[in-house]
């Protein structure tokens, strides 16, 4: 908590609105926009103190929030669930267990090697990566719960896709799931 709280209340009280307006205006996605304040407002509460021009500093915050984010390849998650089942991109791509034996088979080594390829990285970028494929998060949400700034979790999530085509593609070629 900043230690003048009441000071960083009335500030973002008094620039929130005028700096979400700012964001609108250069970025389409309505989501995209509120995350790009709420990453703004997050890193001015966690460096209040240190602030002296405010107003300067939450724009100029908010501008290269938004030219990091223009200059990144956007990339989206797995999604979540496909079905009326709730089952997940991986659990809709693996061949179905019930289809015989083979495919029971060739679902466990799949699911064997997917799972020795992710303890073989790091735990910074394990954690990473499953956190974005497998539940979804965004690098925002991450970031805010993890307090390590997204090009850190980018260039995790990357390394470790990086590693794990690598470490699949020597055990299985091109297969793709």
């Amino acid at each position: 908590m900043p230690a003048d709280a009441p000071r960083f209340t009335e500030i973002v009280k008094r620039e929130r609105s005028r700096l979400g307006d700012f964001i609108r205006r250069r970025v389409r996605d309505t989501a995209e926009a509120e995350d790009i304040l709420q990453d703004v407002l997050f890193e001015f509460y966690l460096t209040a103190d240190a602030v002296e021009q405010v107003g300067a500093w939450l724009f100029r915050a908010a501008k290269n929030r938004i030219i990091d984010r223009a200059r990144k390849k956007k990339e989206q998650p797995l999604p979540a669930a496909d079905d009326d089942e709730g089952r997940s991109w991986l659990e809709e791509n693996l061949p179905d267990p019930s289809a015989g034996p083979d495919a029971a088979y060739a679902r466990s080594v799949l699911l064997g090697s997917i799972q020795a390829a992710l303890q073989t990285l790091p735990p910074e970028q394990r954690d990473v990566f499953v956190a974005h494929e497998i539940e979804g998060l965004s690098f925002a949400d991450m970031s805010a719960q993890w307090r390590v700034p997204q090009n850190t979790l980018l260039a995790r999530k990357r390394y470790a896709v990086l590693a794990l085509r690598e470490r699949l593609r020597a055990e299985y070629g091109d297969l793709t799931i």
